[in-house]
């Protein structure tokens, strides 16, 4: 429903409130809570409280309705949820100002004071004193605007898997594969709507969810609307449940995916690659060439676990010609140089997951090790695997790793890191040209982060990197934006009845577990 019809239903249940509270029917003529949304005039208008806050500017002097007013409102809004869903989808033009804006872009750097000026869903302009014409402003005073971050490799699907994983008392492998064969429709949708969402929390815009649990047509289905419904940018990489012969892809219902989504849609797709566990197996290799062969006819990306033996995996790939700009290797974690040299040679993307990689053992994640590869990213491999959809630490952990490894504070660089998560992120899984940085052409896809937090508290002022690196988390996200839409605002997800979602998680994942235990 679109805003104008929103206001005339709301106006219509309210109408017998009006003659009894005429300021409170007034507020509801100027939005949710008595907000007004107020155009860009030239000028700095105040927001409510004291500095930024990330949120929609509110007019001088409009008073909030009282307290009872204002629980019926929320009913009222409530009961028109669909308009809810819908407002989180509508593009509108977009002032972001007063933020030090950390572009990520080599040639437009960092803009203290900067604006971000978008319109249907792109940034048309950065700098400072922008014409916004009749853009709504979101205030970011005192905070840092920075590109949303991009998870080069996730597996959403295993959310409601979380806690389950008890090291020596239930190895991930096993577990999770026991978990997902009794997964339903029903609980992909939860657990991947749920693990998109809790990634859009903290600052993620974009994943590339490498979904190998496609045990029906409607699990595939199930996938792509949890992934629409999130709000979040992504590239669903479409695979089977394991490296045998008894799963073969569903080869139609992915080119059917993929030729409905297109290749310019927030949710694309993409092929999950599993290479076979008997490198001898020819049926196996005939089985995966018919699958990349698809792939590469439909022009999709795709991506393949380099783990557990990545020698010969790793040559495999090599020997067999199958390194391209669009696949990407994930994990690689003990890949020597000269395969690594073949896959920047070959123009393939790298995606690495400290935390889960130094979970699971594949070793230490050593950044400077893979120095040679130029297009690669972080990600967060499972949110439930990782422990949380949480970039500031697989950004800490990097770092951590690579200065204690090396014996050498100075060892990482906080802004190339910072570069791993945005623009070198796009790039490693073929959206650079896309997002990545915050400059004019590219999809409007921001954070905003608050330091006023008892955690990133006591910081001076000069380049936030570090403090980004080292100190904050999900919660000091305030803001953020998905093709110039809307998808967390002052510090809560929008459009979303999260409560709702969580109950339903937490059924999925008990059922999940009866049906689980019951199977033979």
């Amino acid at each position: 429903m679109p805003r104008r019809g929103f206001l005339s239903r709301l106006a219509a249940i309210t109408a017998g409130f009006a003659h009894a509270r005429p300021a409170f029917a007034q507020s509801l003529a100027s939005g949710p809570l008595g907000a007004r949304v107020i155009p860009s005039t030239g000028r700095r208008s105040p927001a409510i409280g004291t500095g930024g806050s990330g949120r929609l500017e509110r007019e001088r002097g409009q008073a909030s309705p009282p307290k009872a007013m204002r629980r019926l409102l929320s009913l009222l809004l409530t009961a028109c949820l669909p308009w809810q869903a819908e407002a989180a989808t509508e593009a509108e033009a977009l002032l972001v100002h007063g933020g030090y804006v950390m572009t990520m872009d080599p040639t437009l750097g960092d803009i203290d004071g900067g604006e971000v000026l978008i319109r249907d869903g792109r940034i048309v302009a950065v700098g400072r004193g922008l014409d916004a014409g009749d853009a709504h402003r979101i205030d970011a005073r005192g905070q840092v605007v920075l590109p949303g971050f991009v998870d080069t490799h996730s597996h959403l699907y295993v959310t409601t898997m979380r806690g389950q994983f008890r090291n020596r008392d239930g190895q991930f492998f096993p577990v999770s594969s026991r978990l997902a064969a009794a997964m339903t429709p029903e609980d992909t949708r939860t657990a991947m709507q749920l693990g998109a969402l809790e990634l859009l929390q903290g600052g993620i815009t974009t994943t590339a969810d490498f979904f190998d649990n496609i045990l029906t047509p409607a699990h595939g289905e199930a996938g792509v609307q949890a992934l629409e419904a999130s709000g979040i940018r992504a590239v669903m990489y479409y695979g089977g449940p394991d490296k045998t012969t008894r799963h073969p892809i569903d080869l139609a219902q992915l080119r059917a995916l993929a030729e409905r989504r297109g290749k310019d849609a927030r949710v694309r797709i993409g092929l999950a690659w599993r290479l076979p566990r008997d490198r001898g197996d020819a049926d196996n290799w005939a089985m995966r060439q018919r699958e990349y062969d698809t792939a590469r006819g439909l022009g999709l990306p795709i991506q393949v676990h380099v783990s557990g033996e990545p020698a010969p995996m790793f040559e495999a790939l090599i020997q067999r010609d199958y390194l391209f700009p669009g696949l990407t290797v994930v994990h690689a974690t003990d890949a020597g140089q000269e395969r690594l040299q073949a896959l920047e040679r070959a123009g393939g993307g790298l995606a690495l997951t400290p935390p889960s990689e130094q979970r699971v053992g594949y070793g230490l994640t050593r950044l400077d090790h893979f120095a040679t590869v130029t297009r690669q990213g972080l990600g967060i491999d499972g949110n439930s695997l990782a422990g949380s959809a949480d970039m500031f630490a697989t950004l800490r952990l990097a770092a951590l790793t690579w200065s204690g490894g090396a014996r050498d504070e100075r060892a990482p660089a906080p802004r190339a890191l910072l570069e791993l998560a945005t623009r070198r992120g796009a790039e490693a899984v073929g959206l650079g040209d896309e997002v990545g940085t915050l400059a004019p052409g590219k999809r409007a896809d921001l954070q905003v982060i608050d330091p006023a937090a008892l955690n990133l508290g006591g910081f001076g002022g000069g380049d936030p990197a570090a403090l980004l690196v080292y100190s904050a988390r999900p919660d000091n996200v305030r803001t953020v934006l998905v093709d110039g839409r809307l998808v967390k605002r002052d510090g809560q997800p929008v459009g979303v009845d999260a409560a709702d979602l969580l109950e339903r998680a937490r059924r999925s994942a008990r059922d999940l577990l009866d049906r689980s235990r019951s199977s033979p």
